[in-house]
């Protein structure tokens, strides 16, 4: 009897313990591929594991004929075509609905955290500063983080792990989320309307999850009601902000400076002419990161690991289907 093949596509640091997991019963392929070998190898590939580096679109599907499950360890799959899945009878696996094992996966919230301090103090610049020789402070005033108000949209997992991070700063927290009433926020936290957070917010920062009704939703209107000189963060998705109007605001002024973990229609080569990123090229106020947010040992290491065991329960409960049905 053929052996299940499971084509790990994005393999770098791959956990030895859910490798283990997944060889006893089946034929795992370790690999780091491109995209062009990717099509080649997707061939023979019963599941398919990725990460964010790669689209799985109905052109790379089309190449796929044994497919039958794409295993993501990800909340957000919008590099997932998933109307073809569906249309395929292809099973995704993926952390979307694990609200109670995603509780200790802090990777995203903290890195939300690091590019706040990160643009309020000019790390990079400053950094890059000392490279070219300088040793001048005064070159590089920065603000601090404790007393500002701070704007978190999408009051979900992460948006209240943020929250609670930016107590410890003694930063004033103000939270929208239509999902969430007055009762449900934690203490130190007060929910906002969206347009109320807009205006009182220095720095603001999205946790919002990627859907037809988000995608978009914050363009020139929102930044027209944030105050002048106030900072904008996204570790959530790209694709949830106007990205032209975002560079109009910081090259008029309007913002002081933006720090991205995330731009649209990411890929994992050729971002270099990215309109984002060619104006980070020429002003210091904006700060990219490549959704590396989650990308720690020990927010991948437990997150691969729970995707190993939930892929290997849902195999088994296929193949004691299809025993059952014979």
């Amino acid at each position: 009897m053929r052996r299940l093949r499971i084509l790990i596509a994005e393999s770098t640091g791959f956990p030895l313990e859910a490798y283990n997991l997944l060889r006893h019963d089946a034929e795992v392929v370790l690999a780091d591929l491109d995209r062009r070998e990717l099509e080649v190898q997707v061939r023979e590939a019963d599941v398919l594991w990725v990460r964010l580096r790669h689209k799985v679109d109905q052109e790379l599907l089309r190449l796929a004929p044994r497919l039958a499950v794409v295993a993501c360890p990800a909340t957000g799959v919008n590099h997932i075509d998933t109307g073809a899945l569906e249309r395929r009878g292809i099973q995704l696996l993926c952390l979307r609905g694990e609200v109670e094992f995603l509780r200790d996966v802090r990777g995203t919230a903290e890195h939300t955290i690091g590019l706040m301090l990160a643009l309020l103090r000019r790390v990079p610049a400053a950094f890059e500063h000392v490279l070219e020789g300088g040793w001048n402070r005064d070159l590089f005033q920065g603000a601090e983080l404790f007393g500002k108000t701070v704007g978190i949209v999408g009051y979900g997992r992460l948006g209240r792990i943020v929250a609670r991070y930016l107590a410890a700063f003694e930063a004033k927290v103000l939270a929208c989320d239509p999902a969430v009433r007055a009762g449900d926020v934690e203490a130190g936290v007060t929910l906002a309307a969206f347009d109320t957070l807009l205006r009182e917010s220095e720095i603001v920062s999205l946790h919002v999850n990627l859907t037809p009704g988000t995608q978009g939703f914050f363009g020139a209107r929102q930044f027209e009601l944030m105050p002048k000189g106030s900072i904008l963060i996204n570790t959530a998705r790209g694709e949830l902000v106007d990205e032209s109007a975002l560079q109009d605001a910081l090259f008029g002024g309007r913002l002081a400076g933006a720090a991205l973990d995330v731009l649209s229609n990411e890929r994992s080569a050729g971002m270099g002419g990215h309109p984002l990123v060619e104006y980070a090229r020429r002003h210091p106020n904006l700060i990219i990161t490549p959704h590396l947010a989650g990308c720690t040992a020990e927010s991948m290491g437990k997150t691969e690991m729970f995707l190993a065991h939930k892929l290997m329960k849902h195999l088994n409960s296929a193949a004691a289907t299809v025993s059952t049905v014979l």
